[in-house]
């Protein structure tokens, strides 16, 4: 049974005939039709990340059609009606009527805020139907170039590695490793003799690209950043003085020999000759 009205309620029975025959045994059943409500929505419950939108259909039976159509918040009572232009509506409720078949409306909110969250309902007439809106936070997301951490350090004379990750969407960008001091920027892909030597910066083709400063001197210690297109991610460099090596070595001669001097004994050699 296809397209069922309410005048189809009532008991129907199923029956075996045979040759004409009917017999005796039946089994009977009783179909009941509900009429569809004047009003009604598909899901009385929608959710939605802030600053995102949300769409939610109003049904209503065709004897409502030229009955008043809002959508309302119960909260405070504010509705928004359909065909209503005026400014008093606010730009980021939407709300149309289907000039088709006339059989719904369609509310469109934009731009949503936590504090849209709560109870509306649409209604036609003197009828409504209720829907929970519910308005959570946006979840995190990755941010375009980014670093593992975003303070690295090196002794003079010395190298750093920095690895900068970047989204899929930004493949295909001008990456480049830069210095806040001086805007000096060195660029993915560049060959020519412009770029200092000490500083090699590679894509890795997988969400990455490497910078390897070489040689560091303590005037490299400052502000640099990642960029990728115009993505940016900022990194502080510091680098350390180094030591010499050859004067802790001199300093640790000088030191046994002091050592062994106040140790030393004449007589201890002579007796050592006897």
């Amino acid at each position: 049974m296809r397209n069922l009205q309410y005048e189809d309620t009532g008991a129907y029975w199923c029956a075996v005939e045979i040759e004409g025959i009917t017999l005796d045994v039946t089994e009977q059943l009783h179909l009941t039709v509900q009429t569809a409500p004047d009003v009604s929505v598909v899901n009385s419950s929608v959710s939605g990340h802030e600053g995102g939108d949300i769409s939610v259909k109003c049904l209503y039976s065709s004897r409502y059609q030229n009955k008043l159509k809002q959508w309302c918040r119960i909260k405070d009572q504010s509705c928004y009606t359909v065909g209503r232009t005026d400014t008093s509506q606010n730009s980021s409720v939407q709300i149309s009527d289907d000039d088709d078949g006339r059989t719904f409306f369609t509310v469109l909110m934009t731009g949503l805020r936590l504090t849209d969250s709560g109870w509306y309902f649409c209604s036609v007439g003197d009828q409504k139907a209720f829907v929970q809106l519910n308005v959570t936070e946006p979840e995190p997301q990755a941010p375009d170039v980014s670093v593992v951490s975003s303070s690295v350090s090196g002794h003079e004379g010395g190298d750093i590695s920095v690895q900068c990750f970047y989204s899929s969407g930004y493949q295909d960008k001008l990456k480049q490793w830069c210095r806040y001091k001086d805007q000096s920027c060195y660029t993915v892909g560049r060959t020519d003799t412009s770029q200092n030597s000490s500083v090699q910066i590679s894509d890795d083709d997988d969400g990455s690209f490497t910078v390897l400063m070489t040689g560091l001197r303590l005037t490299d210690s400052g502000w640099y950043f990642c960029s990728a297109g115009q993505a940016v991610s900022p990194v502080h460099l510091t680098v350390i003085e180094g030591v010499s090596v050859s004067t802790d070595v001199g300093a640790e001669k000088n030191r046994w020999r002091f050592c062994l001097s106040q140790n030393f004994s004449p007589h201890q050699t002579e007796r050592s000759d006897d």
